[in-house]
């Protein structure tokens, strides 16, 4: 079991400015939560049903991680509970599941061993609000992958609000101007691709060439948007959380 003797200071709470304004300095700002970007950190929007964004990654060559926060009771507490349920239900899938000890106590690992993909479940109680960290990455980059995620984690700064919510309901998220015009761009750019295959696909076999490839996609503008589901790990984790 790893130790961890350091005391990290953050995450913090807006409050914790005396101008808000500040805590914007050197974070990506979505709302609930302001997170800072590591060096050579990418961007990556999950997209619901609805087509808003469900969650934001942060993607690194180590691997990835994504920041959320819950609102929760004034008194700590809320995390130990969701990690308590948050293995159990890895547990039934994942073949080794473990409780480490980090920087704020509990995180959950889910791994299948060597050469395979490690998901690290982080959290933090604060006042009625509760942080985690989704950490998934390979086996072998996993240390380097906690570091950087954990660095972010310290210097995360929670917009809680005064808007009364029950516990463990997802705080929302909102993408910075800029990022959300490139999101709508990309998400048009998806829809033509779609029509253009799907009038290619009624055009008559005759005007089809076999031998000629299809036609290159164009790279999507950051940030990149995804509607794939995280694995049964995400959904656990949706479940246990309200998300």
């Amino acid at each position: 079991m790893d130790t961890h003797d350091e005391e990290l200071e953050g995450p913090f709470d807006i409050d914790d400015f005396d101008d808000p304004s500040v805590a914007a300095l050197a974070r990506l700002d979505l709302g609930s939560v302001l997170i800072p970007m590591p060096e050579a950190g990418q961007v990556q929007v999950e997209l619901n049903e609805t087509g808003a964004p469900s969650a934001v990654w942060v993607v690194t060559p180590d691997g990835r991680f994504t920041i959320a926060a819950y609102a929760a009771p004034k008194s700590a507490g809320l995390w130990r509970e969701v990690a308590s349920e948050l293995a159990d239900s890895l547990r039934k899938d994942a073949p080794k599941v473990s409780i480490e000890d980090g920087p704020w106590g509990r995180e959950v690992v889910g791994s299948a061993g060597e050469g395979a993909a490690v998901v690290r479940f982080i959290g933090v109680d604060g006042y009625r609000w509760m942080v985690r960290c989704v950490v998934n990455g390979p086996y072998e980059r996993m240390a380097e992958l906690a570091e950087q995620a954990r660095n972010a984690l310290a210097d995360t700064v929670v917009r809680r609000g005064d808007t009364p919510l029950p516990v463990r309901t997802p705080l929302p998220v909102q993408l910075p101007e800029p990022m959300a015009a490139q999101l709508a761009a990309a998400q048009q750019q998806a829809v033509a691709q779609q029509q253009a295959a799907a009038q290619q696909q009624q055009a008559p076999a005759q005007q089809q060439a076999p031998e000629q490839p299809a036609p290159a996609q164009q790279e999507p503008p950051q940030p990149n948007a995804r509607r794939s589901t995280m694995g049964s790990a995400m959904q656990q984790l949706r479940t246990i959380t309200g998300g």
